[in-house]
C-alpha cells in the first residue's frame, strides 16, 4: 500500500488501488494554504505544526480560549486538523471553518482528511468529544460499496464509515459515541430486515489506544467486542457472513503515536461454511473482491474472494 492512513485503507478495502499517498507535512502547512483558510474564517489560527492531538490540546488549549483562535495541526498521516473548545468555537461553526478548509484542500493539496476536534474541559484537564467530525475526500472512481447501492442492496454504516466515504455508496450512516456504542448499534440494526452489507467500524481500538500506546486499554477493548461476539453471531442468519478486519495497523506497543505498518488480520465467518486456512493476500481489495463474489456484482476487478 501506498500509504497506511484510515482513507487509503478503506478505499482499498472497498477495491480500488492507490499508486501514490496523499499528501502529507511534516513542516506544516504552506503558506497559501494558511492564508487561504485566514482568509476563509476570518481569522488567525494557532500551531501549524504535526502534533499529537491530545498533547496540543494540553499545550495551546489555554490560548485558543483566550484567543478564540483555532488550532490547526497535522500528523503523519493526510489530516488537516481543526481542534476547537465547544464553549469557544460551537460544533456547527467548527464543521463550517472544516468545509471552508476542505474547499482549499484541493489538487496538490488535497489531504485524504479534513478532521473537527472538539474538546470540552478547563486548562489541565482538556478532552476530546464524540463530536469529532471527518470531511474526506470523494473516492475517485466507484467502489464496491457504490456498485452495492447501485444493485438496491442496502449499505448500512456504523461509526465513521459514512464520513471516510464522504456518504458514497452508502444508503443509511449511523454515528456511535464509543465502541460499545458501535457494537450494541450493530447488534440491533442485525435484528432489523435488510439486505445487504452491514459495515462498522469501532474508532476506539485506534483514537484511544492505538494512538495513545496504550496497550492495556486496548486489551480491555478486544475483550469488550469478544465479550458481546456471541451476541452478534446469535443475530446472524444462516447465510450471512461476518468479516473481521482491520484498515491498518496501529501497535500500541510501538513508539510514537502514528499508525504503524504490519499485516492487518482478516477473520471470516459464517454458519455454513467450513473452517479454512486464508492465507496471506497483496492488497486490502480482497475484501472487495469477497464482497462482489457474495453479493453477485462484477466487483472493482482487483483483488480474488476468500470464499
Amino acid at each position: 500500500s501506498q500509504g497506511k492512513d484510515t482513507t487509503i485503507g478503506h478505499w482499498e478495502l472497498a477495491g480500488l488501488q492507490i499508486d501514490r499517498p496523499l499528501p502529507t507535512y511534516p513542516e506544516g502547512f504552506p503558506i497559501e494554504v494558511m492564508d487561504a483558510f485566514h482568509e476563509a474564517i476570518g481569522g488567525e489560527s494557532l500551531v501549524n505544526k504535526p502534533y499529537s492531538g491530545t498533547e496540543i490540546i494540553a499545550e495551546y488549549g489555554e490560548e485558543h480560549m483566550r484567543t478564540g483562535k483555532p488550532i490547526v495541526y497535522t500528523s503523519n498521516d493526510s489530516v488537516f486538523q481543526i481542534a476547537a473548545h465547544e464553549e469557544i468555537i460551537p460544533i456547527k461553526k467548527l464543521y463550517e471553518m472544516s468545509q471552508q478548509a476542505r474547499a482549499i484542500l484541493k489538487d496538490e493539496h488535497a489531504v485524504a482528511r479534513v478532521i473537527a476536534r472538539p474538546f470540552v474541559g478547563e486548562p489541565g484537564n482538556f478532552t476530546r468529544t464524540a463530536n469529532r467530525k471527518d470531511f474526506s475526500l470523494d473516492p475517485f472512481e466507484e467502489t464496491i460499496l457504490d456498485q452495492l447501492k447501485a444493485a438496491g442492496y442496502d449499505v448500512i454504516s456504523v461509526g465513521k464509515i459514512e464520513d471516510i466515504y464522504n456518504g458514497h455508496g452508502i444508503t443509511a450512516g449511523n454515528h456511535i459515541d464509543s465502541n460499545l456504542d458501535g457494537i450494541l448499534q450493530t447488534i440491533e440494526l442485525m435484528k432489523q430486515p435488510f439486505e445487504g452489507l452491514l459495515f462498522t467500524n469501532l474508532v476506539d481500538f485506534d483514537a484511544k489506544y492505538g494512538h495513545r500506546r496504550n496497550p492495556a486499554g486496548y486489551a480491555a477493548a478486544l475483550k469488550e467486542f469478544d465479550d458481546h461476539l456471541p451476541q452478534i453471531i446469535d443475530a446472524m442468519e444462516m447465510e450471512d457472513i461476518l468479516i473481521l478486519t482491520a484498515d491498518h495497523g496501529n501497535d500500541p506497543t510501538f513508539q510514537g503515536t502514528d499508525h504503524t505498518r504490519e499485516a492487518v488480520p482478516i477473520l471470516i465467518y459464517g454458519k455454513q461454511r467450513p473452517a479454512k486456512e486464508l492465507g496471506d493476500h497483496h492488497g486490502f481489495y480482497a475484501l472487495a473482491a469477497t464482497l462482489a463474489d457474495y453479493f453477485v456484482v462484477k466487483g472493482t476487478g482487483r483483488g480474488e474472494s476468500l470464499l
